[in-house]
């Protein structure tokens, strides 16, 4: 039986058995229409059709910036559609069962991969303000600073020896994180080659300052971080570097707990988000380079 055929039968099932509104069966008909227009892509047949493939799919909606709603919503869709045809003996074995609605996919901004941070920090501004800027963006990429606890960090807030800062997050809760060699030495630099010059004989207790002297503010920093990201070619916000840098320690073998401590969350489930976000592009790569994956 053809794919149009089955959701032909589908539909009407639909509206007969389950007695549903036009609404809710056109809804239904539109996100299987899209999922087997998908299969007939891959050449995949409905009766060969398995887990890993269904998986394929809503990563590729993942992908094209579906909401997780509407990921949700698709694939409950295809999960109805299957159970239809194992009652109507059209196929024995079910590739949806077990498949849980992506509760948490899409809550973060997408991750860079590690050479999308190289491009980043290896870029060489013209900007006279470069030092001040590279400053900011190797830092938020060592220590997972959220842009407003960067913006107010204070100069006694650094302890170049230890290699540590002390930062204050929400609700003024203070953290004590760790800091990378190579941006204690960005932060060196610019404090003593370019600050001096921004402050032109004021006085500040705050680390970055702009052109007036003045602390730094989240919106001027986003809006030099874009244009970083612009000559490196990086789609970039100032979250995504927060969120890079939590893949790609949990990726590297760290713990959720000290994951948990560095980013400053109170609770851990908000921690684990990043757990799944790095299981999604294990399974991609698992699914693009296993020969036995499809």
């Amino acid at each position: 039986m053809q794919k149009t055929e089955i959701l032909k039968k589908f539909i009407n099932y639909l509206f007969t058995e389950k007695a549903l509104s036009i609404n809710t069966v056109k809804s239904y008909e539109n996100d299987l229409k899209n999922f087997l227009r998908w299969l007939n892509e891959k050449n995949i047949m409905l009766s060969d059709c398995k887990k890993n493939d269904i998986v394929h799919y809503l990563l590729y909606l993942k992908e094209k910036a579906y909401a997780t709603t509407s990921i949700a919503r698709i694939l409950s869709s295809i999960k109805q559609f299957f159970r239809f045809m194992i009652l109507d003996g059209i196929i024995k074995h079910d590739p949806t069962e077990g498949l849980k609605a992506p509760k948490l996919w899409l809550r973060l901004p997408k991750a860079l991969d590690i050479d999308e941070v190289k491009k980043l920090l290896s870029v060489m501004l013209k900007s006279k303000y470069y030092l001040r800027d590279i400053a900011m963006l190797e830092l938020m990429y060592a220590s997972g600073l959220r842009v407003s606890e960067l913006v107010r960090l204070r100069l006694g807030d650094i302890n170049f020896e230890a290699g540590f800062i002390r930062v204050k997050g929400k609700a003024e809760k203070e953290r004590v994180v760790p800091v990378a060699q190579r941006s204690l030495e960005k932060l060196k630099t610019y404090l003593t080659q370019l600050r001096p010059k921004l402050l032109k004989k004021k006085s500040s207790d705050y680390v970055f300052l702009n052109n007036r002297g003045k602390p730094m503010t989240r919106q001027r920093f986003w809006q030099n971080i874009k244009s970083i990201g612009k000559i490196a070619g990086v789609s970039v916000t100032p979250h995504m570097i927060r969120h890079s840098f939590a893949t790609h320690l949990l990726e590297g073998g760290a713990d959720l707990r000290s994951l948990q401590k560095m980013l400053g969350h109170s609770d851990i489930s908000t921690t684990q988000i990043y757990t799944k976000v790095s299981m999604d592009r294990l399974l991609k790569e698992y699914l693009k380079h296993h020969p036995r994956a499809e």
